[in-house]
């Protein structure tokens, strides 16, 4: 796979393709455990968005729609080299919307849509409003982040290390404040919703919002934790991501 935007950390598998989105201000190396902890029959191909890590160099994106744009077109190249293989999307927070609305764009363009979106730690677009990030400075944006947790919190505190992160969390939150929910037909796409039951970003209720967004199957996944629960429940989330994958239409 020769493109800037995917990084791979295990050896790709023949089974179905398993694209994940990362959070506000992260990297694709968040998936780095996730893509370990699955069958290694799996290819787990992790985003690596503008403007962090080895795309340091390159401008981020502050509006989340052309993100999308581009991370759809990179994807289409990846679904026609390999025809009729069945692939899902998992996204995280910011990340949910952008694997979200890339599903969207890729249904309607030439490609098949994904088979299932693994859609973690936020509600649906029209009924979970990010507009008010764009109100935030810096000083809102590092507040959000230490109120998450989910981070080392002592690299909030590291001058150097805040140098390199900040331009990318504050296009990212940039262009989650931008962004603005544009009706559409749902995807026929079935989805299983992650969220932990302590997330302050989102309720569990909130979570069930997405049901209005798929004629498929729409399972809701319940953690315990808060905005990261993910991370201390890898096995969990593995055996979630296994079952979706390989059934096509989860049970609840």
């Amino acid at each position: 796979m020769n493109s800037t935007w995917f990084r791979r950390f295990t050896i790709p598998g023949n089974g179905p393709l398993l694209v994940c989105f990362p959070h506000a201000g992260g990297s694709a190396t968040v998936y780095r455990n996730l893509a370990q902890a699955l069958p290694a029959e799996f290819d787990v191909v992790c985003v690596q968005y503008p403007g962090r890590q080895d795309r340091y160099l390159e401008a981020p994106f502050t509006d989340l729609t052309l993100l999308a744009e581009a991370a759809a077109e990179e994807l289409a190249r990846v679904l026609d080299a390999d025809p009729g293989r069945p692939y899902a999307l998992f996204g995280h927070s910011m990340g949910s919307l952008v694997a979200f609305e890339t599903a969207r764009l890729l249904a309607r363009g030439p490609q098949r849509g994904p088979q299932r979106l693994f859609l973690s730690g936020r509600g649906a677009p029209d009924a979970h409003s990010t507009a008010h990030f764009g109100r935030y400075d810096d000083d809102d944006v590092l507040a959000e982040v230490r109120g998450l947790g989910g981070t080392d919190q002592s690299m909030l505190d590291a001058p150097d290390i805040m140098e390199m992160a900040l331009p990318a969390l504050r296009a990212d939150y940039r262009a989650l404040g931008r962004y603005e929910w544009r009706e559409g037909e749902p995807l026929t796409a079935a989805m299983t919703v992650l969220v932990g039951d302590s997330d302050p970003m989102v309720t569990v209720e909130e979570a069930g919002t997405w049901r209005a967004h798929s004629r498929g199957d729409v399972t809701v996944k319940v953690f315990p934790g808060g905005h990261f629960y993910l991370f201390d429940h890898l096995r969990d989330i593995a055996e979630t991501v296994t079952e979706g994958l390989l059934s096509g239409t989860a049970s609840p």
